[in-house]
């Protein structure tokens, strides 16, 4: 690998005042233009899957328990299983219509914005310039001079008109053209998320008698909420007891409402 090295002038820095620039002369090292610039992942951009997935199995672990310690404090233990299985379903399905439903908006939402942008800059001449200075003033914004920011966006809106409407709705509206949101995707995490956190108290209420399924699911969800609100916290950069507690006292609150509902019932029934 050769390493070069020269001097420009910064215009913006005090007369006589030069920057020394290192330049690695080896093209096995540049990257593509679908790679990313850093190399780790910041915790927000775990955002999306991150939601869907810890909340989606801690709905089902929740609503699920929630509902089978219902039926057994009323001392129906013969339509438990049943009844957790439905909600198992029930739920399973509910949770991936809507969140497709909800991220099958957003989505249209972005490519409408991004065909929008796309008419913008097809139209040419005045509002060409507005567009032109709409990009300049955003990296004036960012703290950019005004001469820098107008080189800048000289020079991007030189490219590919598909390239500078990319530019312009991540610079303007958030949105990566590359990096859609995905609505099956998510469909399929919430599914398989709530499947997952329902589970657990329906085989403890399907192979164990109704005199300690009532214990035994309440301290295996209980475990479950402090691991799942643990990894939530974990892989979004908290901190993990603080996550664990905050979703277990939660889940606990759930159960032991719909625990009390139930033996209200059973004794007044």
């Amino acid at each position: 690998m050769e390493i070069q090295q020269f001097e420009i002038n910064d215009q913006h820095q005090q007369v006589g005042e030069r920057n020394t620039v290192v330049v690695l002369d080896n093209t096995e090292h540049i990257a593509s233009g679908e790679e990313r610039l850093h190399r780790h992942q910041h915790y927000s951009q775990r955002a999306n899957w991150l939601r869907a997935g810890v909340l989606g199995a801690s709905d089902g672990l929740v609503s699920n328990s929630s509902i089978i310690l219902g039926i057994l404090a009323a001392n129906k233990p013969q339509v438990a299983v049943l009844t957790g299985l439905s909600a198992l379903v029930a739920g399973t399905i509910s949770m991936a219509l809507g969140e497709y439903i909800s991220v099958s908006s957003q989505r249209d939402t972005e490519e409408a914005d991004i065909k929008l942008e796309r008419k913008e800059h097809e139209k040419g001449g005045q509002t060409a310039i507005e567009e032109f200075e709409e990009l300049k003033l955003g990296y004036i914004e960012k703290g950019l001079s005004p001469e820098t920011a107008h080189l800048v966006a000289t020079e991007l809106h030189g490219l590919h008109i598909d390239k500078v409407v990319q530019i312009h709705v991540r610079e303007e509206l958030g949105i990566d053209v590359d990096d859609l949101t995905n609505p099956w995707e998510a469909a399929g995490a919430s599914a398989i998320a709530f499947a997952t956190g329902a589970a657990p108290p329906l085989i403890v209420v399907a192979i164990t008698t109704s005199q300690i399924a009532s214990v035994l699911i309440a301290v295996v969800c209980g475990v479950f909420l402090l691991v799942f609100g643990g990894i939530g916290s974990h892989l979004g950069g908290g901190s993990i007891w603080k996550g664990s507690l905050r979703v277990f006292i939660g889940g606990m609150i759930a159960m032991g409402a719909t625990f009390g509902i139930g033996a209200i019932f059973e004794h007044t029934g």
